[in-house]
């Protein structure tokens, strides 16, 4: 015969565990934690001209500066000499940013469409980064979900050549203190509220430049 407290025990078994990750499941990204890891990524009082908790050189705070004539409003150009980022605008100015490149020869100068750009999203290393790195990056193989220590941090652009995805991305950092470094893996990375910011004015379907970095402009001399 059951008896209640037969059932009672019987039904904490069965669903008193947490149910784990299947194994190989995609990493997620919870959308009802967007607004409060804004939060807790962005400084009190925020001024992104002035907010600096992350003691970045002053020149690599966004600022409005003239942009050179003949560029095309809402296109980015990516200066990896100065480790700036610029946002052209229709009045001929530009928001200029600082960031980090690439590490060695990871970085990879041209002209991409951003076909697609993500808030707070989720990341897997590449097969040649784990096969790079794969002490540092095997453990992520399966990916790794959206949240603020993601690699990705808190907004991403990424960057297409035609139909391909490059695995290039214009990206936040949880590294504030790596920008006007060389720093990723391929990637450009960004103050994550400073990217947040920008996010909010580029369209899918814009342009980014990446110009040739320091070593490769001594090179070709």
């Amino acid at each position: 015969m059951l008896t209640r407290r037969h059932f009672l025990i019987t039904s904490a078994a069965l669903f008193s565990a947490p149910l784990a990750k299947p194994a190989g499941a995609a990493p997620v990204s919870d959308r009802s934690k967007w607004t409060s890891w804004d939060r807790q990524v962005t400084p009190a009082n925020y001024d992104p001209a002035t907010s600096n908790p992350w003691d970045l050189h002053a020149r690599f705070l966004p600022q409005t500066v003239q942009a050179n004539d003949g560029l095309t409003a809402g296109d980015i150009h990516v200066d990896a000499v100065a480790r700036y980022l610029y946002h052209i605008q229709s009045d001929g100015t530009a928001m200029r940013y600082g960031v980090a490149i690439a590490k060695g020869n990871l970085y990879e100068p041209g002209t991409y469409a951003i076909r697609r750009k993500t808030k707070w999203p989720t990341w897997t290393p590449t097969a040649q980064m784990i096969k790079r790195e794969p002490s540092v990056y095997k453990q992520h193989e399966n990916g790794m979900n959206g949240g603020p220590s993601n690699p990705l941090g808190s907004r991403a652009f990424y960057l297409y050549v035609g139909n391909r995805d490059t695995y290039l991305r214009i990206h936040g950092s949880p590294s504030p203190r790596s920008i006007g470094g060389r720093a990723s893996s391929g990637c450009v990375r960004m103050v994550m509220p400073h990217i947040n910011d920008l996010y909010e004015h580029v369209a899918t379907g814009s342009t980014a430049h990446l110009h040739p970095p320091e070593d490769a402009i001594t090179s070709r001399a």
